[in-house]
């Protein structure tokens, strides 16, 4: 059971404060899956051992990484309580059952951040467990979408700005509602976790590195994060680290609030350096969208970093359930129109994932003749430009004459829509920059089959899932307009008379949308598109043996925590 205590070690500081509140468990009941069920819908996620070459870094670079893990593990235990209120107490009362089945459950939880599975639209694995809330720990218990809604639109225009952001937390205040600012509602882990940064701050010889320490450390307790954002766009050097409040996926209510995460990595600047020539390439990407010219944005943010990367260590949001194989932050509106976005790509997570999940699911869902398409090359070139893609199109925008932001107009659609858009419009600028011969002529044959069978990987996230809902929008409006076809004998296969016009077409539509900042539309557009239809259903059930992520074992990770000690 060394893996299973790996995984739970970290969440375990908050074990002892919360150890006279525990809920009680039963073993068995309410529809619950038993043991072996358990074991089953974990071993979906294939362990793997998640290494980075540190053999080059300075001793002084080892123990910065050793500090920083330390601290994502405080972020872990932070991120469980953003998810559920009851997670602290159940998750004490899950460590102390040594038993089969309370093993299992323990191991599926901290998969999951929660009892809720992600992968099977959230349904509870642990008895007397209450429905996931949509709005997480975010706002009350109970509160009504619509009272919140009304309550954030009566605010003046500041309060209401708190409130839609991403840093606050609502809550009860007699009748009405409150807001609390995450530098008070979570002070106690973001005081320790700051102090961490700081202390690596003192260790680091890296300029910029200790300045995204020091102003990151310094926005934990001030709830600002503006300058250490900035100071994260300009950090050079070998260690790379994201560690804050960033992405909105578990606020389901608005995606109005961020969640916790951290990536603990080292860059690979050999993989870096080739993928730079992107980054000259977006304002022809984006003056060539196939939207009207009015939604265009005529002058990007002049830094547009593309960083390789990888993964020594990953926690809160950056690890649950389904891993993350790259990230484009900040998503600050301010920041990104200043100074651009970074994406970042953790290479080792991605040829994990090639090898583990789409290697063997292209076997099945790809005919023979296409199965010689599939490329690595083509996968991980398209993972680049999604994250570019979301830094292109509508942003900021003037909706019924006021300034806001899609996020803010589009609300619960929000996420699912722009997974759909970075993916489908990541296909266009691929296919623009082949025409312009940025890119190999011969990169256009593995692409549209690649990403063809990686819907497959993705879609089995679950629809209920950001990234999974995007993709059935793109499998199924794509099949819609016969650019994927369905073969006699249930595999799927690429049109290439029909898919670069279908490309563009939901590139257009989608955009349009955010431009618009058009909620009902994107509602419409998700409910149609974004499920699972029976031919898909069917190629999924054959997919049952192969697992569908990675478990991260994070080995570099332990050992230089165990060397600095």
């Amino acid at each position: 059971m060394a893996l299973t205590e790996r995984r739970w070690i970290a969440p375990l500081a908050v074990v002892a404060a919360v150890a006279g509140a525990a809920l009680l468990v039963r073993a068995q009941g309410g529809g619950v899956p038993d043991t072996q069920k358990l074991q089953q819908m974990a071993a979906r996620f294939a362990p793997t051992d998640i290494t980075a070459d540190v053999s080059k870094l300075s001793d002084a670079d080892r123990r910065v990484i050793a500090k920083l893990v330390q601290a994502s593990k405080i972020v872990d235990a932070l991120f469980l309580r953003q998810v559920w209120g009851g997670n602290d107490a159940l998750l004490a009362d899950l460590a102390r059952d040594d038993s089969p089945a309370g093993r299992a459950r323990l191991h599926y939880f901290l998969i999951n951040k929660g009892p809720w599975s992600r992968l099977d639209h959230n349904a509870p694995f642990v008895a007397n467990v209450p429905p996931k809330p949509a709005g997480a720990n975010y706002y009350p218990e109970g509160a009504a979408k619509a009272d919140l809604d009304k309550w954030m639109q009566a605010l003046p225009d500041a309060e209401r700005a708190r409130a839609t952001g991403f840093f606050t937390v609502v809550r009860r205040s007699g009748a009405s509602f409150t807001l609390v600012p995450y530098n008070v509602e979570y002070q106690p882990e973001l005081e320790r976790a700051a102090s961490l940064l700081r202390e690596a701050a003192q260790i680091t010889t890296e300029p910029t590195l200790k300045n995204f320490l020091t102003s990151r450390a310094a926005a934990f307790l001030s709830n600002d994060y503006y300058d250490s954002d900035v100071a994260w766009m300009e950090l050079k050097g070998a260690v790379e680290p994201t560690i804050g409040p960033y992405e909105v996926y578990e606020d389901e209510l608005f995606n109005y609030k961020a969640g916790f995460e951290s990536y603990v990595t080292v860059q690979d600047q050999a993989e870096t350096a080739k993928l730079q020539k992107f980054a000259g390439e977006l304002q022809d990407i984006e003056n060539n969208l196939p939207i009207e010219p009015k939604h265009r944005n005529p002058k990007l943010g002049a830094l547009a970093p593309i960083v390789v990367v990888n993964e020594i260590y990953a926690a809160g949001d950056g690890n649950r359930a389904v891993q993350t194989a790259a990230f484009n932050l900040p998503n600050d509106e301010r920041v990104v129109q200043e100074k651009g976005a970074k994406r970042v790509m953790l290479k080792n997570v991605q040829d994990a994932k090639f090898a583990k999940t789409l290697q063997p699911i292209s076997r099945i869902v790809l005919g023979r003749a296409d199965q010689g398409r599939l490329s690595f090359e083509a996968f991980f070139t398209h993972i680049v430009v999604h994250e570019l893609m979301h830094g292109l199109g509508p942003h900021s925008i003037n909706a019924g004459g006021r300034q806001t932001t899609v996020r803010q107009q589009l609300k619960d659609t929000y996420s699912a829509l722009e997974e759909a858009k970075a993916d489908i419009s990541g296909l266009f600028a691929i296919q623009h920059m082949i025409d312009k011969g940025v890119l190999p002529k011969e990169m256009e044959q593995s692409l549209y089959t690649t990403f063809l069978a990686s819907a497959f990987r993705s879609i089995r996230f679950g629809v209920s899932e950001a990234h999974g809902k995007g993709i059935a929008i793109q499998l199924n409006y794509l099949l819609d307009q016969r650019a994927f076809t369905i073969q006699a004998d249930g595999t799927f296969a690429v049109n290439a008379d029909r898919i670069k016009e279908g490309v563009a077409g939901l590139t257009r539509e989608i955009m349009t949308i955010q431009a618009e900042g058009d909620y009902s539309r994107a509602k419409a557009l998700g409910d149609r598109l974004g499920i699972v239809r029976p031919p898909v259903q069917q190629a999924l059930e054959k997919l049952q043996s192969i697992p569908v992520d990675i478990e991260p074992r994070f080995v570099t990770a332990d050992q230089l925590l165990g060397s600095s000690r």
